[in-house]
């Protein structure tokens, strides 16, 4: 870790971090805020496959939730990667997904890491293009969810949801 992320510790979330996780997806103005119970639930039933970054007063400054496809054991899919803004710019994001997969890898075994990313969010896709680099894997790329699937607003009028494209990476060295 490097010495701006010295001070800061990757672990398992527990129930406990499930408002700061809300709490930093939200204030990230990025990403699909879920309900705060989700991620309750989240930190109790997948821990195992997401990590979360702790200042040294053990607050949750950053994390990433995964779970591994049911279908695809080897396939870990990342849900989230929220970083507080105070310790942005630092490479939090990828110490926890390298973090995260190195510790999903050794547990469970892991061939490919599957994320979705809406299109013109650089800064995540810079996050697992260069994931791909250090880990000698290919990315393909494809339209998992188009526009049109996800649900209209209440109002009736269309939801502005941009597609998702799922970003496959592997095989991981």
């Amino acid at each position: 870790m490097s010495a701006a992320r010295r001070d800061l510790q990757i672990d398992r979330p527990v129930i406990a971090d499930g408002a700061a996780l809300w709490r930093i997806a939200r204030d990230s103005e990025v990403l699909d805020l879920n309900s705060s119970y989700s991620y309750l639930l989240w930190c109790r039933d997948f821990a195992a496959t997401s990590a979360v970054a702790r200042d040294s007063d053990g607050r949750p400054v950053g994390f990433v939730t995964g779970y591994v496809r049911p279908d695809r054991p080897g396939t870990l899919l990342v849900w989230q990667v929220a970083v507080d803004a105070d310790h942005q710019g630092r490479g939090l994001a990828a110490a926890l997904l390298d973090g995260l997969t190195r510790r999903v890898g050794a547990e469970q075994g892991l061939t490919t890491v599957e994320t979705t990313i809406t299109p013109g969010n650089t800064a995540s896709e810079r996050l697992f293009t260069s994931f791909a680099e250090r880990h000698g894997a290919t990315v393909e790329r494809e339209v998992l969810f188009d526009a049109g699937l996800f649900p209209g607003a209440p109002n009736g009028q269309h939801d502005p949801h941009d597609p998702e494209v799922l970003y496959r990476i592997g095989p991981l060295s």
